[in-house]
C-alpha cells in the first residue's frame, strides 16, 4: 500500500532506518529534519509516505484516522489524564491496520537489502511514533531499536496481552509539547519497562511538537551505538 518514499543511502547498507511521519503531515517534513541521520555510514534511510489522505488537509497524509476514535479532538484539550489516555487506548484497530501496512513495506526493504529485523531501526514522529512503538512491540521479530519522537504507547491494554517482541527504545519528547502532552513520556517509559523492554529517554530543549535537531542527533547516537 505504500508507494511513495524518500530514500537516502550512504555506503553499502548494513542497517536500515525507516522513519514514519506524523498525522496530517508528509515525508518531506521528516526529510528536512534528518540530515544528521543521512550522514551515518553504511545506512539506508527510508521515509515512506503514508498511503491515506489526511482527513484534515487533502494535501497531507495520515497512517490512520484519528477522528474515527476521537472525532472532537478531545485528546488535545482535556486536562484529565484518564480521558487523555483512554482516547489513545481506543485506537487499536487503526494502529493494527497501520502495522500491517508498515511491516509489509519493511519486509520488502529487508529482502531488497539482504538484511534482517536485527538490522532495522523503526522511527516515527507523533502519530508515526505511535505506529512505530506499536509495530515494534507487535512484530514477530525483534528490531534493533525503536525511536519515538513526541509519541505515546497507544492501545496499551491490547499490547500488554498480545505483544510479540521487546526491542530497545529511545523516547524523545519536548517538555512543553502542545499536541502530545509531556506526561506521555513517563507513561510510555514505565509501560515499556513493565513489558521488559530496555528504554532510554531524552527531553529536548526545543519543547514544542517538532523534530528538533538535538533530538535527531540523539537518535543518531542511539543508532551508531548499535552498528
Amino acid at each position: 500500500m505504500i508507494s511513495e518514499e524518500i530514500v537516502h543511502i550512504k555506503g553499502i547498507p548494513k542497517k536500515l532506518v525507516v522513519f514514519l511521519h506524523g498525522y496530517c503531515d508528509n515525508a518531506e517534513y521528516v526529510d528536512r529534519h534528518t540530515a544528521l541521520l543521512q550522514e551515518i555510514d553504511d545506512l539506508a534511510l527510508h521515509i515512506p509516505q503514508a498511503p491515506y489522505t489526511s482527513e484534515i488537509d487533502e494535501n497531507k497524509r495520515q497512517w490512520y484516522s484519528m477522528h474515527r476514535f476521537d472525532p472532537d479532538d478531545k485528546r488535545r484539550e482535556t486536562k484529565s489524564w484518564e480521558e487523555f489516555i483512554g482516547l489513545y487506548n481506543q485506537m487499536t484497530v487503526g494502529l493494527e491496520e497501520a502495522r500491517q501496512c508498515i511491516l509489509e513495506y519493511v519486509d520488502d526493504l529487508l529482502l531488497e537489502y539482504g538484511l534482517s529485523y536485527n538490522d532495522l531501526f523503526l522511527c516515527g514522529f507523533s502519530q508515526g511514533a505511535m505506529c512505530a512503538i506499536y509495530s515494534g512491540l507487535m512484530c514477530p521479530y525483534k528490531m534493533a531499536g525503536v525511536i519515538s519522537f513526541s509519541g505515546i504507547l497507544a492501545a496499551k491494554g491490547y499490547v500488554a496481552k498480545h505483544c510479540y517482541s521487546k526491542p530497545d527504545f529511545l523516547l524523545i519528547h519536548g517538555k512543553d509539547d502542545n499536541k502530545v502532552r509531556f506526561d506521555s513520556l513517563g507513561f510510555t517509559e514505565q509501560s515499556l519497562l513493565d513489558l521488559g523492554c530496555r528504554v532510554e529517554k531524552y527531553i529536548t530543549a526545543e519543547s514544542k511538537h517538532v523534530i528538533a535537531e538535538e533530538a535527531v542527533a540523539k537518535a543518531g547516537e542511539f543508532i551508531k551505538q548499535r552498528l
